[in-house]
């Protein structure tokens, strides 16, 4: 198939490298032509595991190619994938103006049936906002040309998102439009051959879907942010509670595991939009707002940890931080635990010594001009100098450390851990000081 994927950030640039992996002949789309020209030359905008190999792969084999030209994505493709942004606006609302723009030059430029495929995160009423648009720019035009809009909302993880596409658990389709359906259906047909994934639901059912998965985690996540501190209090041990509670097959496993806040593009973002479409039609969510209220002071938590084993004042102290990407496998620094960390630190006149397997460059461009703090190239050097060493990143290459050198080379023997990597009494008898998250410090 000829599919258009308008946007090449994460979602979009995922989903046309992987479409394109299928056979599938596919055009991505984007206004930034500095952006165009890189991934032309084979620069990726994004890290993402796996996906570098698979972009070279399909722009060698002819499948994938990446253009400004409106025009020619409209006429490309009769599947037109919107995969833009949705930042949130001042009052926490999804601000549409890149869906509404793309749906815009959709209607301006198309000559025959397209179907518009809404995958980025949208309020509920979003498609019919779409239909409007498309319809007010084929009236300019004086022409009636059928086309259809379905949501199609994506399930993709950061630092997991190529493996997601190509494995889905499930695809969810809300269309009212059979020709539409069929369309998809086909389009998806090599990503479930051994049993069938797609779940075809209304169009508003398939835009609430999204924003009440991202939610139900958010939920998860700052429950246990919660019961960990009250856990710390009371002298209980949170991951012996997690590990009670995560073998009732009612609760599952995931997401239980409790640390310095959630982060990144899509759960702050939706939680907060999500409220906002609550409000608006009446039926506010009091859950999310403490879901989000919870999450923003758990931000704080690593920072007043430190103030209380070192003081207050922090001036004269220098810190290593390890990780800055709001989660592994990524550089994404959106709404990191991170960011609020440093802000404490700097703030109490702490000096920072940061480092993050592939966040470096993000975090020196977010820093720069910042005298206190510096970005190093390996978790080694960002100890040098260090009174305390501060987790906030649970990358692999920090689970086991080579204690006896990190002790030798901290002036305390401290560290603080906002992922629970490691096993409080083992790190003790070692003769650090270990202040975990709601676990005996």
């Amino acid at each position: 198939m000829k599919v258009s994927v308008v946007g090449t950030g994460y979602v979009g640039l995922v989903t046309g490298a992987c479409l394109a992996d299928m056979g599938n002949h596919v055009l991505c789309l984007d206004v930034d032509s500095a952006k165009v020209a890189a991934l032309d030359a084979g620069q990726l905008p994004i890290y993402e595991p796996g996906l570098e190999s698979v972009v070279k792969r399909n722009r060698a084999a002819g499948r994938l190619s990446f253009s400004t030209d409106a025009a020619a994505s409209v006429a490309h493709g009769v599947l037109q994938l919107v995969a833009v942004g949705t930042p949130p606006d001042e009052d926490g609302a999804a601000d549409l103006r890149h869906v509404l723009a793309a749906a815009g030059a959709i209607g301006r430029h198309m000559n025959e049936y397209r179907v518009v495929v809404d995958k980025s995160t949208v309020p509920v009423g979003t498609a019919d906002k779409v239909k409007e648009e498309i319809h007010k720019e084929l009236e300019k035009r004086g022409m009636k040309i059928p086309f259809s809009v379905v949501s199609n909302p994506e399930f993709l993880k950061e630092g997991a998102a190529v493996e997601d596409f190509m494995r889905p658990d499930r695809i969810i389709v809300g269309s009212d439009d059979e020709r539409a359906t069929a369309l998809l259906r086909e389009l998806y047909a090599p990503f479930q051959r051994n049993h069938d994934r797609l779940m075809l639901m209304g169009v508003r059912s398939a835009e609430l879907a999204k924003y009440a998965a991202n939610a139900m985690l958010a939920t998860r996540i700052s429950f246990m942010n919660e019961l960990a501190n009250l856990a710390e209090v009371l002298g209980a041990d949170i991951e012996e509670v997690r590990r009670g509670i995560g073998t009732d097959p009612r609760i599952g496993t995931h997401f239980l595991y409790p640390g310095a806040g959630f982060g990144g593009s899509c759960f702050p973002k939706d939680v907060k939009a999500l409220q906002r479409m609550a409000v608006d039609a009446g039926r506010p969510l009091r859950v999310m707002a403490a879901v989000e209220q919870a999450n923003e002071a758990q931000k704080h938590i690593l920072g007043e940890k430190i103030k209380a084993r070192f003081g207050k004042n922090l001036k004269g102290r220098r810190l290593a931080v390890w990780g800055l990407a709001f989660k592994p496998n990524t550089d994404d620094m959106r709404e990191a635990a991170s960011l609020t960390l440093i802000a404490d630190l700097l703030a109490a006149g702490a000096e920072i010594s940061a480092y993050d397997p592939v966040a470096g460059n993000q975090a020196r461009k977010i820093f720069d001009g910042e005298k206190n703090i510096q970005v190093k190239n390996t978790s080694k050097e960002a100890l040098e100098g260090c009174d305390a060493l501060v987790i906030v990143t649970e990358w692999a290459e920090f689970r086991a450390p080579d204690f006896p050198a990190l002790k030798k080379v901290l002036k305390f023997p401290a560290i603080f851990d906002g992922r629970n990597l490691y096993d409080p009494a083992m790190v003790r008898a070692l003769g650090f000081e270990y202040f975990p998250v709601g676990r005996k410090a």
